[in-house]
């Protein structure tokens, strides 16, 4: 069954409300953070609180991983530790820059817990196919476009081109490495319909689906990298073309004028995949 990541939502480990909250979000998955948004003086209670958050197994259908701090920081160690102990759906590790980080990952982190690995700067995305397949664990790539932005003295530059490339580059060593990929954030919480853009933008690219920062985003990031009714129709079509020129022992099909093959059938079973995954989930 296909795993619909659509939208992936951020919450704040320091913020007990919000962790409350989050369980009541039509987010695919969450991660709950113990980097960025936990202060230095409140990262031991951060991991407490948001240790106790997965262990109460009260977000339902939802994956819920946690972000610890990163591999050279003093709460690494102690935030996968802790975090292995209640069975995350992954462990998200920031500023994974190499191979050899994702191998330090993995001596870190219990075999049994899935490795989510965050590319944020100029030398991963160089490196985004050697990182998604250094691991059999490491299963998804997420885009940190916010410190991305800023190595590239970008931040301040209207839409994503100067990231494009760097998107693209994400996107063909995930792709290579047959591994997940999520996009970046986006800031402007207000601005509704440039981040339906970007929603679209980043669906059309080719990710899975996107990271958010506020729970107002969640509704447009579900609908636009949810499949449409037309592409489920134009799903079952293929693939009963397809099949019906098997059986007379053809290798190719058309479908309103255009050549069908295997790649295209294969395409449609993951479109139908996710939208019964998140009919599912109701």
């Amino acid at each position: 069954m296909a795993n619909p990541r659509r939208s992936v939502l951020y919450m704040p480990g320091a913020n007990e409300r919000a962790l409350e909250k989050a369980k009541t979000l039509d987010a695919d998955a969450l991660i709950l953070d113990l980097e960025d948004s936990v202060s230095p003086d409140a990262k031991v209670d951060g991991r407490a609180r948001v240790c106790a958050a997965v262990a109460s197994g009260e977000y339902g259908e939802r994956e819920v991983t946690i972000r610890v701090n990163g591999l050279d920081t003093p709460w690494f160690a102690d935030d996968v530790r802790a975090a292995a102990a209640v069975s995350p759906a992954a462990i998200v590790v920031p500023k994974v820059n190499s191979a050899a980080d994702v191998r330090r990952i993995e001596d870190a982190v219990p075999a049994d817990t899935p490795i989510w690995a965050m590319i944020e700067t100029p030398i991963a995305m160089l490196h985004a196919y050697e990182i998604a397949s250094a691991s059999p664990r490491l299963t998804v790539l997420v885009l940190g476009t916010n410190d991305l932005a800023k190595e590239l003295h970008a931040q301040h530059v209207p839409g994503r081109g100067p990231l494009l490339a760097s998107l693209s580059l994400a996107l063909l060593g995930a792709r290579a490495a047959g591994k997940a990929i999520l996009d970046g954030v986006y800031n402007d919480v207000k601005d509704l319909d440039g981040f339906a853009e970007e929603c679209t933008q980043a669906h059309q690219f080719g990710f899975d689906g996107k990271t958010l920062i506020h729970p107002s985003q969640l509704d447009p990031c579900n609908r636009i990298f949810a499949p449409s009714e037309a592409e489920i129709a134009h799903a079952n079509e293929v693939i009963a073309a397809f099949d019906e020129a098997q059986s007379t022992g053809k290798g190719v099909a058309t479908v309103n004028g255009k050549m069908i093959e295997n790649l295209h059938v294969a395409d449609a079973h993951r479109v139908l995949a996710i939208a019964t995954a998140i009919a599912e989930r109701g």
